[in-house]
């Protein structure tokens, strides 16, 4: 179990990585380059971005944290929340050869965190009566 707790933080930090640098590049792309910006940087606006960021960012540490099925469980909700969210944005105006770039790799490593997630074979805890990615029940005794 370890090994896919290990595996999911670090493709949680690796597109935590990639989401940040392509919103540094956007914002260098707007001041430096466009000079200007169709969006509203809005409390509201920035707010919502920082949700939104802070989802993969807590992945990294609940990856780690969290034990069998609900591990599982919350890798696939975020990680298909977060897959369906930077699909969507690619039809929003016309994106950016460097956004393209950056999305077919964040989008690649959602759905990888997903599908790892979906694979995974929850096992019981040795000494318990449960069924593999059931809540394991310990059980009264020593184990057979």
């Amino acid at each position: 179990m370890q090994d896919h707790k290990a595996k999911l933080s670090t493709l949680w930090l690796f597109a935590v990585l990639n989401f940040i640098y392509c919103d540094v590049i956007t914002l260098y792309d707007h001041v430096f380059i466009q000079q200007s910006s169709s969006i509203q940087y809005t409390q509201g606006f920035l707010l919502g971005a920082a949700i939104l960021v802070e989802i993969p960012i807590v992945m990294v540490l609940l990856a780690r944290v969290l034990e069998g099925r609900t591990n599982r469980w919350a890798n696939i909700i975020a990680g298909l929340a977060m897959t369906f969210i930077q699909l969507a944005t690619l039809f929003v105006g016309t994106p950016t050869m460097y956004y393209v770039f950056f999305s077919v790799i964040e989008i690649a490593t959602t759905a990888a965190i997903v599908w790892l997630a979906w694979k995974w074979v929850v096992l019981p805890a040795p000494g318990s009566t449960a069924i593999p990615g059931e809540a394991a029940m310990p059980t009264s005794g020593p184990a057979p």
